[in-house]
């Protein structure tokens, strides 16, 4: 088990979510305190905390990947919370589908999508 941080502040590769909860999320053997992006190239830390985070700047990684990335799967927090539409539109603009929910269940829905091979990501705030 690591620290609790991404080697510096990246982990390489694909890697399915073990758990989450307490703040933080278990990955590829190792566990980290704080929110995530999940994308083609690998898991990073996501400095956003709350919904009102999420916006074009906090999501240039999800971006900068849409060539890899279908779908973006968005974990709100403990709340479902709906993203404003500039940010959708940005979204689809980029070829990129966007699914808001609550982090846990989008965890679970990124398991299930990322073992079936598809193209997706997925950006997690963490929870308690």
């Amino acid at each position: 088990m690591s620290d609790g941080r991404l080697y510096e502040g990246f982990l390489p590769g694909r890697h399915g979510i073990d758990a989450y909860g307490n703040g933080g999320f278990r990955f590829g053997q190792m566990s980290h305190r704080g929110s995530i992006l999940m994308l083609p190239s690998g898991i990073q830390a996501w400095d956003v905390t709350e919904p009102s985070g999420i916006d074009g700047r906090s999501l240039a990684p999800v971006l900068a990947e849409r060539e890899s990335i279908e779908l973006l799967l968005v974990g709100t927090g403990l709340d479902i919370v709906f993203l404003p539409d500039a940010l959708r539109q940005r979204l689809k603009a980029a070829g990129i589908g966007l699914d808001a929910m609550q982090t846990g269940a989008a965890a679970r829905t990124y398991n299930i999508l990322m073992a079936e091979n598809r193209k997706v990501a997925a950006a997690l705030i963490a929870v308690p």
